[in-house]
């Protein structure tokens, strides 16, 4: 079988928060499909206050992989905290996120890497999306809001399967730290004149675990902290202008593409 040979060292963030059903399958996952691949790589966990057994089944794993880093938060910080805490800890040159619900299939990232270089970020979007009627609504819903207020266009703006260039995190500061993260990275990563292209990618049947990103507090937090971000770096390119002396520049879109492959969609069981 031929190995899929990449030039660039890979991080992994897999945020986690009670997943004692399915993260030792995830992690496995991850780790075997990545050592078949020619890369150097690294995988970090995030176990986001988990009140099951997720915490002990990663450090258990973590003591037969020296690729595995497992970082623990003592309490449940958010969605978003937790991605932060994994780029914060990233040592390689792209950084690629996946939840840890086994909804995605980390296989999907190989079409990606030929991407890099022709673009800087690549981001998954959702196909055949299995999750209930309800919460299909609710990202439509969202995916309009955040093009209104912040000019963020893409197909799936929380699909949580992205490919980025590590030096992006490093240079700019994350300050969401709920479900609105994803917003703010790429609010953020156009306005600083990177680039990007879409694929689709497999969603799958989440396998056990319960999805939290419904919760009304959840979604309370990702509106307090749309309102409150939206204001505020509104305010701060205003400032800018204000101080350069100048007009504020018309922002140019970020190249883009959106790629006809997509995977085949899961068979209806």
């Amino acid at each position: 079988m031929k190995k899929t040979s990449v030039s660039y060292s890979l991080s992994v963030i897999l945020p986690a928060h009670n997943e004692e059903e399915v993260i030792a399958t995830t992690v496995h996952n991850v780790i075997d499909t990545l050592s078949n691949w020619t890369i150097d790589h690294e995988v970090i966990v995030v176990d986001d206050g988990s009140q099951d057994h997720t915490g002990a089944i990663l450090d258990t794993i973590a003591s037969t992989y020296p690729c595995l880093k497992v970082i623990h938060h003592s309490v449940n910080q958010g969605y978003g905290a937790a991605l932060v805490s994994g780029f914060e800890a990233v040592s390689k040159d792209l950084a690629f996120f996946m939840d840890s619900d086994g909804q995605f299939d980390i296989h999907d990232l190989e079409r990606f890497f030929p991407l890099i270089g022709a673009y800087d970020a690549v981001l998954g979007y959702r196909v055949d999306r299995q999750d209930t009627w309800m919460r299909k609504v609710n990202a439509w819903g969202w995916k309009i809001l955040v093009g209104m207020v912040f000019g963020v266009y893409v197909r799936d703006v929380d699909c949580a399967f992205k490919l980025y260039p590590a030096s992006f995190f490093r240079e700019h500061k994350l300050e969401t730290r709920g479900a609105m993260i994803n917003t703010e990275i790429l609010y953020k990563f156009t306005r600083a004149g990177y680039s990007y292209t879409q694929i689709g990618v497999r969603h799958l049947p989440r396998l056990g675990g319960r999805a939290t990103g419904a919760k009304p507090s959840v979604i309370l937090r990702a509106f307090r902290e749309l309102f409150i971000y939206a204001l505020k770096w509104n305010r701060e390119e205003k400032l800018l202008e204000k101080s350069a002396g100048r007009q504020k520049p018309r922002v140019q879109p970020a190249k883009q593409a959106v790629s006809d492959n997509e995977p085949k969609k899961i068979p209806k069981a």
